[in-house]
C-alpha cells in the first residue's frame, strides 16, 4: 500500500509539471483586434496615478495642475474629450478613472512638437504638483487598450521590456541651498509601435498596435514661441521648477540663479498669485517587424520572466517539504494505525473479538477482539456494553490499549460553539471554488492584463454564485453537529463573512473619500455591490441551505459518542493548541515562502508591473493544498494520541495557522522594504493585509477541517462498534 502510495504521488507531481509547462505557453492576449488606416485617428486615454509609496490614487483628469478636457467631439472617433469610459466592476475597485484626452495621434503621422494648454495653478495646486512629484507618482494613460510604458533593458542588455505608466516628475537637490528641488514633466514623447494587421486587413495595408511607450521630460516655460513650443526640443537647458520665492521688493515673475523658471510670491495680499505650466507632446510611429500583435504584451512579462530560476527554487523547496510531510503520513497510515489495529487481532484472546466495557467515567477495557481485512486500514469488530460503576478506575486496562483507541467514544461528539463552525466552513468552500475558479481561468490565459480589472471583477462573480455551495456545506456540518434551525444557520453564513467584509472596506473607504482619492468606491458602487449581496448572493446560500439540510442530511459517523465525556490528560507542550498551531502554520509558510516574495513585490513594491506567472503559482498553490492536508494530518494525529479528542475547531485553526505568519511576514516586509508614508496609507496597508490573511486562513482552515475530518472518520471507521 505505501508503494501505491508513493507512486500515485509521483505521478501527481508529472503531471503538475506537465501543466505548469501549458499554463506557461498559453495566453489569450484580448478578445478582439483593432486594425487602423494610414491617418486613422487613435483616441488617447487617461487613466490614473499611482505610487509605490502609498496606497493613494488619484485620477489624472481631477488633478488641479494638469490640463482640464475642452470638452470637444473627437473627429473620427465619434468621441467627446472629457467623457468618461463605462468601468467594469474591477476597474472602479481598482480604483480606475479611464477618460478621453485631447491628445490627437492619427496612424503613421509624426508630430515633432504640438501643444495643448498652459495650465494656471495656484499655491494649492503646487503643493497638490509637490506632493505627486516628492512620492513618485507614475501615470498610467492608455492607448488600444495598452498602457504607456517606460521602456528599460535587462541587465545583460539583451532585451528590452516595459514598466507600465511614466513618473509626473522628478526631484533634485540644490547645490547652492541643499534643499530639494521638485520639476514637473509638462512634455511627453509618445512613440507608437506597430506591426502590418494579420489576415485581410493587412493586405489592405491596415495597421495594429503593437507597443505604446511614453517618455517624459521637464522644459522651462519661458523661451518658447507664440504657439507655446519650446524653441528646441533636443537642447533643454532647465526644468520647470514647481517653487515660489518670496519678493518683497518686487511683485513680477522672475529667474533666479536656482530655477528654471520661480513666480516671486508677494509678502502681502498676493493669495491669487499663480504659477502658469505650458503642456506639449510629440508624436513618433514606428514598425516593428519582430513582435505581432498576439504576443504584443510578452514586453511587460519579460523581467519576470528573468526571474524564473528562482520560481523553480521555490517549486523545489516546496516539493522537498510536501515530500517530508507525505512521507510522515504514508507511515502514520501504513505502519502506526494499521499496526495498532492489527494488535488487537494479536492479542491472543479466545475468539479474537475486543470487548470494551464502558465504566463510570468512560473508561474502557478489552474483552475480545475479531478483525475483517479492509484494505489499507483492517477493520475491527468493537462490541460496547454500558455498565454502571461510579468506582470505576484504569486498573483493568491493557497497557497497549493506548493513543487515539481509548477516545473512540468522544471523537464524535460535537465541537462547542459548532453554529459558528459551520458557517465559517461553508464561507470557506465558497472561497476555495472562487480561488480554484480565479487560478485555472488565469493558467489557461482567460484573465489576464488585457482584461483590466477582470480578476476582480470574474473573482465577485465567483463568490456570488458560489454561495449555493457555501450554504450546502453549512447545512450539512450544521446538522451534523446537531443543529435544527437550519434557516437561521443560513442566514449567518451569509452574513458573517461578507459583513464582516463589506464592514471593513466601508469604514476603509471613509478614510480614502476625505483624501480625495480614485480609490475610493463611489456610492454608486457600494449600493450595487449591497444588492449583489443581499439580492443574489443570500437566497442562493438559503437554497443551498435547504438542499444541503433537508436532502443532504448529516454526514454519518461510525461510532457514537459516550454520554459522558471522556476526562483529557495533561499535554505535553508540543501538543497543546498554541504550540501546535504556530508550528503547523510555519511548516505551510515554509512551503510559499519564495513565491510570496513575487506576489508582495508585484502588489506593493513594483505596481507598475505585472503579475503573470500563474502556472507557477498554480503549482506552489496544489502543493500548499497538499501540505495543509498532510500537516493537518499529522497534527490531529498527534492530539488524538495525546487523548484530546477537541480537534474540531483545532483542525480549522491547523489549516489557516500559516496566514497569521504571513501577516508577521506583512509587518516585515513593510519595515525593511516599503517606503510607505502617511497614517491613511498605512492604515490601508495593515487592513487590507489583514484581510488578505483572513481570507487565506479561512480557504486553508476549511480544507484543513475537512481533511481531519475525512481521516478521522476512515481511521475510527476501521471499528466498527455494534
Amino acid at each position: 500500500m505505501a508503494a501505491d502510495y508513493r507512486i500515485g504521488r509521483a505521478s501527481c507531481w508529472a503531471l503538475l509539471l506537465f501543466g505548469l509547462q501549458l499554463a506557461q505557453a498559453f495566453y489569450i492576449p484580448g478578445w478582439s483586434i483593432k486594425s487602423y488606416n494610414e491617418g486613422e485617428p487613435i483616441p488617447l486615454f487617461v487613466n490614473k496615478v499611482y505610487s509605490d509609496n502609498t496606497q493613494i490614487q488619484y485620477a489624472f483628469s481631477e488633478l488641479p495642475f494638469v490640463c482640464p478636457p475642452s470638452g470637444r467631439q473627437r473627429h473620427g472617433t465619434g468621441l467627446i474629450s472629457g467623457s468618461n469610459v463605462a468601468l467594469n466592476l474591477g476597474e472602479v475597485l481598482r480604483g480606475d478613472r479611464i477618460m478621453v484626452s485631447d491628445y490627437e495621434l492619427e496612424m503613421g503621422k509624426d508630430d515633432e512638437a504640438h501643444y495643448l494648454c498652459s495650465q494656471k495653478v495656484d499655491r494649492a495646486s503646487l503643493k497638490k504638483a509637490i506632493e505627486v512629484v516628492k512620492k513618485g507618482y507614475v501615470a498610467e494613460w492608455i492607448v488600444d487598450n495598452l498602457p504607456g510604458a517606460t521602456s528599460f533593458v535587462t541587465v545583460d542588455k539583451s532585451r528590452k521590456y516595459y514598466a507600465a505608466g511614466f513618473k509626473m516628475g522628478y526631484e533634485e537637490m540644490s547645490l547652492t541651498t541643499g534643499k530639494p528641488r521638485y520639476f514637473l514633466n509638462n512634455h511627453v514623447t509618445l512613440v507608437i509601435r506597430y506591426h502590418r494587421a494579420p489576415g485581410r486587413d493587412g493586405q489592405h495595408g491596415k495597421k495594429v498596435i503593437v507597443g505604446f511607450e511614453v517618455y517624459a521630460k521637464s522644459i522651462e516655460a519661458e523661451n518658447r514661441d507664440t504657439s507655446g513650443l519650446p524653441a528646441d526640443l533636443h537642447d533643454v537647458r532647465q526644468g520647470l521648477e514647481l517653487t515660489m520665492t518670496r519678493n518683497i521688493t518686487n511683485n513680477t515673475v522672475s529667474r533666479d540663479v536656482d530655477s528654471s523658471y520661480v513666480l516671486q510670491e508677494f509678502d502681502d495680499g498676493a493669495e491669487d498669485a499663480t504659477l502658469t505650466i505650458p503642456y506639449t507632446y510629440s508624436v513618433y510611429f514606428r514598425e516593428e517587424e519582430k513582435i505581432e500583435w498576439a504576443n504584443r504584451w510578452d514586453l511587460y512579462f519579460v523581467n519576470q520572466e528573468d526571474s524564473s530560476k528562482t520560481h523553480w527554487l521555490a517549486i523545489g523547496n516546496s516539493i522537498v517539504i510536501s515530500c517530508l510531510l507525505t512521507a510522515c503520513v504514508a507511515v502514520i497510515l501504513t505502519r502506526t494505525i494499521r499496526g495498532d489495529i492489527k494488535g488487537y487481532k494479536e492479542g491472543g484472546l479466545d475468539d479474537g473479538k475486543l470487548r470494551l466495557t464502558r465504566r463510570g467515567k468512560g473508561i474502557r477495557s478489552p474483552r475480545k477482539v475479531s478483525s475483517e481485512k479492509g484494505g489499507l486500514l483492517e477493520q475491527v469488530d468493537i462490541e460496547t456494553t454500558a455498565e454502571a460503576d461510579d468506582a470505576s478506575s484504569e486498573d483493568g486496562m491493557p497497557e497497549d490499549i493506548t493513543g487515539w483507541k481509548l477516545v473512540h467514544g468522544d471523537v464524535f461528539r460535537p465541537p462547542p460553539y459548532g453554529h459558528l463552525l459551520a458557517p465559517l466552513i461553508g464561507s470557506g468552500m465558497q472561497l476555495v471554488f472562487m480561488a480554484v475558479g480565479l487560478l485555472a481561468l488565469s493558467c489557461f490565459g482567460v484573465l489576464n492584463p488585457s482584461f483590466r480589472g477582470g480578476f476582480i471583477s470574474v473573482g465577485v462573480a465567483l463568490f456570488i454564485v458560489a454561495g449555493a455551495f457555501s450554504g450546502y456545506f453549512s447545512a450539512r456540518v450544521y446538522r451534523t453537529f446537531g443543529g435544527t434551525t437550519w434557516r437561521h444557520n443560513a442566514i449567518v453564513t451569509a452574513t458573517l463573512f461578507p459583513g464582516l467584509l463589506f464592514a471593513t472596506v466601508f469604514i476603509l473607504n471613509l478614510f480614502v473619500w476625505a483624501q480625495a482619492s480614485s480609490t475610493a468606491i463611489p456610492l454608486g458602487t457600494l449600493f450595487g455591490l449591497v444588492t449583489l449581496w443581499l439580492f443574489i448572493q443570500l437566497p442562493l446560500v438559503y437554497v443551498g441551505s435547504w438542499y444541503g439540510f433537508v436532502r443532504g442530511g448529516s454526514y454519518t459517523h461510525p461510532i457514537k459518542a459516550n454520554v459522558i465525556p471522556r476526562q483529557i490528560p495533561q499535554q505535553a507542550w508540543h501538543s497543546r493548541s498554541m504550540q501546535a498551531i504556530l508550528l503547523a502554520g510555519l511548516i505551510t509558510f515554509a512551503v510559499i515562502f519564495i513565491e510570496l516574495r513575487f506576489v508582495f513585490r508585484s502588489l506593493w513594491l513594483d505596481k507598475s508591473g505585472y503579475y503573470y506567472v500563474f502556472g507557477f503559482l498554480a503549482v506552489i498553490s496544489t502543493i500548499l493544498i497538499l501540505a495543509v492536508m498532510e500537516t493537518t494530518i499529522i497534527a490531529v494525529y498527534i492530539q488524538l494520541c495525546s487523548e484530546n479528542y477537541h480537534w474540531w475547531w483545532q483542525s480549522f485553526f491547523l489549516g489557516g495557522s500559516s496566514s497569521i505568519w504571513i501577516f508577521g511576514y506583512c509587518v516585515y516586509y513593510y519595515a525593511n522594504h516599503l517606503h510607505i508614508t502617511g497614517l491613511v496609507s498605512t492604515m490601508l496597508f495593515f487592513a487590507y493585509s489583514f484581510l488578505a490573511c483572513l481570507v487565506y486562513g479561512l480557504l486553508t482552515g476549511t480544507i484543513g477541517f475537512l481533511t481531519a475530518y475525512a481521516f478521522v472518520r476512515r481511521i475510527y471507521g476501521a471499528i466498527k462498534v455494534d
